[in-house]
């Protein structure tokens, strides 16, 4: 489906003037120019959608950004949420202090947009001893329940280790931060990635915890990498789910990211398989800016793509 369809490059034309001056120069890393102060003068599209998910998209798209023009760009493109990249070189981590925790929960708070996850980066798969694993994975549970946050965000990490011992590492690291999970009101979710990239490598996983604490993000991308199909994915994933990732690539070989609709993953199969399931969670777009700093800016493409997607709920069929 090209990113003409449901509206799509209509978005675009209509926020243009919004978002050119958010386009980033120079280093990827370097904070993008801000929205302009007077950004709320802007007519706002509605958020949410026609099937009841919500929409939000990932940092990652936007290295550097400052969480108050985070919080005007999504509140501009009509996000309901954001992800949060909780890496060191971000504005928002695990290392600062209570006060800026505070201070970057009530600035989503005010605007009415939701932290949905501090995306981290521990590895719960990964060899070695599981005391820096535990720890890396409190910190990251902390922060989310000092934003708010439903969710945090995990790797597998297993590598090359025998899948047997990798997932019985990741079980038994995950079923040990659940309690402290649970008392703090956020889910840890093991992305579908890496060693794990399909939904049958993580229920591996997620179904010894079995804790209703620990669940899984389901990331379109590697399950279809690892040749799963929605309708594969999703009846497996379906017990453990906490939100979905969704993004658009141009082959198997081609990973840089593009304008949803404007690649080959089954986006639309995706929507009609959650919306027949009457699942009614989050739909965050990873636009991997960060990781491929020459394609074009997120918050050009932003308007467009929260339209492209409020396009395929309307489309798709209603659970029966």
């Amino acid at each position: 489906m090209s990113n003409t369809t449901l509206g799509g490059s209509a978005g675009l034309h209509r926020f243009q003037a919004v978002i050119n001056p958010l386009l980033t120069v120079g280093n990827p890393c370097s904070p993008p120019i801000p929205l302009p102060d007077d950004a709320h003068a802007f007519p706002t599209p509605p958020r949410g959608s026609p099937r009841g998910m919500k929409l939000a998209f990932s940092t990652l798209g936007v290295p550097g950004m400052p969480p108050r023009d985070v919080v005007r760009l999504a509140a501009t493109c009509g996000y309901d949420g954001v992800e949060l990249r909780a890496h060191p070189e971000e504005p928002v981590h695990p290392g600062i202090s209570a006060a800026q925790r505070a201070a970057v929960a009530l600035e989503f708070a005010d605007a009415g947009v939701t932290v949905l996850a501090v995306a981290g980066y521990a590895q719960v798969a990964a060899a070695g001893p599981d005391e820096p694993v535990l720890a890396e994975l409190a910190e990251l549970v902390r922060l989310a329940g000092d934003l708010g946050a439903p969710y945090v965000r995990v790797f597998p990490g297993g590598g090359e280790r025998p899948a047997e011992e990798a997932d019985a590492a990741a079980a038994r690291r995950l079923g040990s931060i659940a309690p402290l999970a649970a008392d703090t009101g956020v889910r840890v979710l093991l992305e579908t990635h890496d060693s794990h990239r399909r939904a049958q490598d993580a229920v591996r996983v997620l179904g010894p915890v079995g804790h209703r604490s620990v669940g899984a993000l389901w990331d379109l991308l590697h399950t279809w990498l690892g040749g799963e199909q929605p309708a594969v994915s999703l009846p497996a994933l379906a017990p453990h789910l906490g939100y979905v990732q969704v993004k658009d690539v141009a082959s198997a070989e081609d990973t840089a990211p593009l304008p949803l609709g404007a690649g080959v993953l089954p986006l639309g199969a995706c929507v009609r398989a959650l919306s027949h399931a009457g699942w009614d969670g989050w739909l965050s777009w990873e636009y991997e800016k960060r990781w491929h700093p020459r394609s074009a800016g997120f918050p050009q493409l932003a308007a467009a793509g929260a339209e492209y997607l409020r396009g395929l709920l309307a489309a798709a069929p209603r659970a029966t």
